[in-house]
C-alpha cells in the first residue's frame, strides 16, 4: 500500500532538508575557520549560517510559542523547545540547537502521519454503514434511511450493495463478501436462513433479508462506536501524564532559573576567587 503524504508534510520535509543542507554548510565553514591561518571572519560566518539553519527549521515553533505567550499559554511543549534551543544557541552549542528543532519537527511529522492513518481507518469504518435501505412497505419497496428499519422489516439487497442492518436471509441465494467485517477473503454462501450482518456486501443475486436488530444495534454500528470511543477516551496513564505535566513543566523551568541565578547572587565573589586562583597556579606567573 502506498504511503499517502499530505502537501503540508511534503513542504515540511523540504524545509527540514533545506535546513539540514544549510547546517552542513555551517559545519564546513566552521571547520575552515578552525584551521591554522584561517580568515578572522570565518567563525562569525559559521555562526550566521547556523542561525539561518536554526530559523529555517524552527521559525514556526518560535512564532507559535510567542503567540501562546501572548494568550497566556506559557508552559507548553513549544515554550520548552524554544527555551531549550535558544539557550543552546546562546552558550555556543549551535549544532545542538538545530538538532533539537529538527528532531522535534521529525517527531511532529511522524505523529501527524500516525494521526492521518487513524483518520483514514475511521473513514473506512464509516463506509461500513450504508446511507440507505430498501424496505418493503405497503406492498412495495421504498428507500429510507437505515435508522428507519425496524426489527421484522424485510430489506432488499441487490448485487454490489452493502447490507444496512443485521438480519437473516429469507429469499434469494448468492454469496457475501465479509472481508470488511471478519477479514475473511473467501466469500460466504448466502442461502435462506443464513446470517447477514450489516457491512456484508452481496456479491451475486438479490437477497431479501429480515431485519433482526435496529441499525443502531447492528454489528457495524457497534464496531464504529467502539473505535470512536477508543479514539476519544484517554488511558489512565495518559490522564496521569497530562496532570503531572501541568506541575512538572513549570517546576523544571523555575528550578533551572534558580540554579542559574541564585548561586551567583549568594556567592558574588566566587567567580572572581576562582579566576584569581587559576592565575596563581599558572606557571607563567
Amino acid at each position: 500500500m502506498a504511503i499517502q503524504v499530505s502537501n503540508s508534510t511534503k513542504k515540511e520535509l523540504v524545509t527540514l532538508a533545506a535546513a539540514a543542507g544549510v547546517a552542513v554548510a555551517g559545519f564546513i565553514v566552521q571547520a575552515a575557520g578552525g584551521a591554522e591561518g584561517a580568515a578572522a571572519w570565518l567563525p562569525l560566518t559559521a555562526t550566521v549560517v547556523f542561525a539561518a539553519a536554526y530559523l529555517l527549521a524552527g521559525h514556526d515553533v518560535l512564532i507559535a510559542a510567542a503567540k501562546n505567550l501572548v494568550h497566556g499559554n506559557v508552559f507548553d511543549e513549544l515554550f520548552l523547545m524554544s527555551v531549550a534551543s535558544l539557550g543552546a544557541f546562546a552558550i555556543g552549542a549551535m549544532e545542538e540547537a538545530i538538532g533539537v528543532m529538527v528532531f522535534y519537527k521529525v517527531g511532529e511529522i511522524l505523529q501527524e502521519g500516525a494521526a492521518n492513518k487513524s483518520r483514514r481507518s475511521i473513514r473506512a469504518l464509516l463506509a461500513l454503514r450504508p446511507d440507505k435501505a430498501r424496505v418493503r412497505r405497503d406492498g412495495g419497496w421504498m428507500d429510507c434511511g437505515p435508522e428507519e428499519v425496524m426489527p421484522g422489516d424485510l430489506v432488499l439487497v441487490r448485487p454490489g450493495e452493502r447490507i444496512p442492518v443485521d438480519g437473516i436471509v429469507v429469499e434469494g441465494s448468492g454469496s457475501f463478501d465479509t472481508a470488511s467485517m471478519t477479514g475473511e477473503s473467501t466469500p460466504r454462501q448466502a442461502l435462506p436462513g443464513a446470517e447477514a450482518l450489516s457491512g456484508f456486501v452481496a456479491l451475486d443475486g438479490a437477497l431479501t433479508i429480515r431485519a433482526e436488530r435496529a441499525s443502531s444495534d447492528s454489528s457495524a454500528a457497534r464496531i464504529i462506536d467502539l473505535v470512536e470511543n477508543a479514539s476519544k477516551a484517554k488511558a489512565k496513564t495518559e490522564l496521569f501524564i497530562t496532570r503531572f505535566a501541568r506541575w512538572y513543566t513549570p517546576a523544571v523551568v523555575f528550578t533551572a532559573l534558580l540554579i542559574a541565578l541564585v548561586p551567583p547572587l549568594l556567592v558574588p565573589g566566587q567567580a572572581r576567587s576562582e579566576e584569581h586562583t587559576s592565575e596563581l597556579q599558572s606557571p607563567n606567573t
